[in-house]
């Protein structure tokens, strides 16, 4: 697999390390990953060479503000952190880095800023949104899962394990963590949101996962305008990209040959 051209995105208040694996924006459709929760360029590993492969598109992926390289946050994080990344960074970035037409693939919360962005910004690039472990709402499990994190940051190497990838890792799972755990946030909830999405959808849920049920593509098949396609995998946690990747890989294959204008 060849290795990525990385780069810098500059937006205002803010400079993202980023990087593109394949083919050039003016070459082929691209496929824009944004990452969970937790995650960074760094952590997707070897998941977008893989995909630009599978593809044939090329792959662009960035940290968001607080995560990997990029500029730190400054906390607390708002509540509403997930619709301004969505409103307010996704096309900036898609711009500064030459994408012409592309798919949108987030993980966890990733996923539902791609969710967000596709129901409320009118970016003509997309053509197709890719959710893996996406939050429409807050369910229990949701809560149980970070409340567990929370301990395993709290009583074991976590933190020195996320200093490898982020320059700031407090500031990285503190400002996650503490998001989620604010009594508001039990309210926070985009199916609004997901209701005006008429891009075409894919949706992977893992029946393991800790933190989101098969609830959570149920709702996107429900609530969703446009079509959607759910692929629930059995016995599969919150990373389904990096525990099942054949399965994934084949579904994101199809969906890109459906909805990324290849060829």
């Amino acid at each position: 697999m060849s290795a990525p051209r990385r780069f810098w995105v500059g937006l205002p208040g803010a400079r993202l390390e980023a990087a593109w694996w394949g083919p050039a924006p003016e070459e082929a459709p691209s496929i824009a990953l944004l990452h969970e929760g937790l995650g960074c360029v760094a952590l997707w590993r070897d998941f977008p060479a893989e995909l630009a492969a599978a593809t044939g598109c090329g792959v662009l992926a960035w940290s968001r503000v607080g995560y990997g390289a990029s500029t730190p946050v400054r906390l607390p994080r708002p509540l509403s952190y997930m619709h301004d990344e969505a409103r307010e960074r996704v096309s900036p970035v898609l711009e500064a880095a030459g994408v012409r037409r592309c798919l949108l693939l987030g993980h966890s919360d990733g996923a539902s800023i791609a969710a967000i962005h596709a129901g409320t910004v009118a970016d003509p690039r997309v053509t197709g949104v890719a959710l893996l472990a996406p939050h429409f709402i807050v369910e229990e499990i949701s809560l149980d899962g970070i409340r567990a994190a929370r301990q395993r940051w709290e009583t074991t190497e976590l933190r020195a394990r996320l200093a490898r990838y982020h320059a700031d890792a407090d500031g990285a799972f503190l400002g996650w963590n503490d998001a989620w755990l604010t009594p508001e946030f039990r309210h926070w909830d985009i199916t609004a949101d997901l209701a005006r999405v008429r891009l075409p959808l894919l949706v992977v849920q893992g029946t393991a996962d800790a933190y989101g049920s098969v609830a959570q593509a149920r709702l996107a098949e429900r609530l969703a305008a446009g079509p959607v396609e759910a692929l629930v995998l059995e016995g599969v946690g919150h990373a389904p990209h990096a525990e099942a990747p054949g399965p994934v890989l084949a579904a994101l294959t199809r969906f890109a040959q459906n909805n990324a204008h290849i060829g």
